[in-house]
């Protein structure tokens, strides 16, 4: 069966990150929604997205082919439905899609014309952004149980102490001596050739990507990701950075996610609750206001290739879009829009030609080059957000 993920109605919830990828490609637990459903399937995807995604995210059509609503995550019973679901059958929870069977020949679907299956167990999905971090926990816990099962972990180095080995799974490659790892709370994994540098403390859950970094010294709380290629240093709480991504030095985050090729300032610090203990809110770009979150911790949502200067403070529930530039003393208002350079003191517009400047030598160093098609994606980011920018 040929398989196909769509964004389905909370894409436009999910930005800042959904202007660069489809739902499919957000990372949550220890793999992207995408890797999740092809390891449960076993098949590959491919994506029904924005137009403007979709020469990098392109769609196979085939003559009979099943549509799943990427803001589900998979798990045993909703992908054996899946797996059985046939011509003019669809499956939703309320009123909601979470998959149908379709063939290249229909134009358009009725789900009026269709069998209604209905799903009525339990499943995790990401509704909003804050879903990322806050469903974190449960995620690693899934993925850490498919990833690992029939499997041996590498042998935990004996200068390493432990609590909990049971609940650690290293993969071939990674390297890691003199550290403290506390898997009582959550399982622990670290991922194929990543590093956890001497003196760190983790606690879990806690993914370590492929090819990513914990630093020196660093103290790390779960539910935490760290995706691949990226890095974490100082205090990280409860976060999500996807790929390529920096926190290299001293400061806090916490209850955060971080797109991909983001690089946060040494020292710099996010608040996670406010002072008066309030519900956090967050700008909505569905309502163009502050939407309420539902949550008394949350910190700082930053959009792909965005970066901040050292010592930058980032208020309780901040939004940043992307390719953003932030830097200065004072607290820099709690929504940045894409392509801003400045800081508390103001902002102007960051011209796509600097911004793609930066981002060819950032991606250059990690030897992934910077092509027409991601310029191409991020000069309709540029000209979609220019709405929110003081020009």
């Amino acid at each position: 069966m040929n398989y196909i993920l769509f964004d389905g109605p909370a894409r436009n919830a999910l930005l800042p990150f959904t202007f660069t990828r489809p739902v499919a490609d957000i990372l949550i637990g220890i793999m992207t929604i995408r890797q999740k459903w092809e390891m449960h399937l076993g098949s590959t995807t491919t994506t029904l997205t924005e137009d403007y995604l979709s020469e990098k995210f392109p769609m196979v059509e085939l003559e009979e082919n099943v549509m799943i609503n990427a803001s589900f995550l998979p798990n045993a019973i909703l992908v054996e439905m899946i797996s059985n679901l046939e011509p003019n059958q669809a499956i939703f929870r309320a009123d909601e899609v979470i998959a149908f069977y379709t063939t290249e020949e229909q134009e358009e679907v009725d789900f009026d014309s269709y069998e209604i299956i209905e799903f009525q167990d339990d499943c995790l999905t990401i509704q909003n952004t804050w879903d990322i971090f806050s469903k974190n926990d449960a995620a690693i816990r899934e993925d850490f149980e498919i990833l690992t099962e029939d499997r041996r972990s590498q042998p935990i180095p004996k200068s390493v102490n432990v609590i909990a080995s049971e609940n650690i799974f290293i993969e071939e490659g990674a390297k890691l001596e003199f550290v403290t790892l506390n898997a009582s709370t959550g399982p622990i994994y670290i991922g194929k050739d990543s590093e956890i540098m001497e003196g760190s403390v983790i606690r879990g859950p806690f993914a370590l990507c492929e090819n990513a970094t914990v630093k020196m010294a660093a103290k790390v709380y779960g539910a935490t990701t760290v995706g691949p290629h990226s890095r974490i240093g100082g205090e990280v709480n409860n976060s999500v950075l996807f790929g390529y991504s920096n926190k290299g030095h001293d400061g806090f985050l916490g209850n955060s996610v971080l797109g991909e090729w983001c690089n946060i300032g040494a020292d710099t610090n996010n608040s996670n609750l406010k002072n008066n203990y309030e519900e956090v809110k967050l700008w909505s770009y569905e309502t163009e206001g502050f939407a309420k979150t539902g949550l008394q911790f949350c910190g700082l949502m930053m959009g792909d290739h965005s970066k901040c200067g050292i010592n930058t403070m980032f208020n309780t529930g901040t939004v940043v879009g992307v390719s953003a530039n932030i830097f200065g003393s004072g607290f820099p208002r709690n929504f940045v829009p894409s392509f801003s350079w400045g800081g508390a003191s103001g902002f102007t517009t960051y011209i796509t030609k600097k911004a793609f400047e930066t981002a060819r030598l950032v991606m250059s160093r990690r030897n992934v080059a910077f092509d027409e098609r991601e310029a191409a994606i991020l000069e309709h980011v540029f000209e979609e957000t220019k709405k929110w920018r003081k020009e």
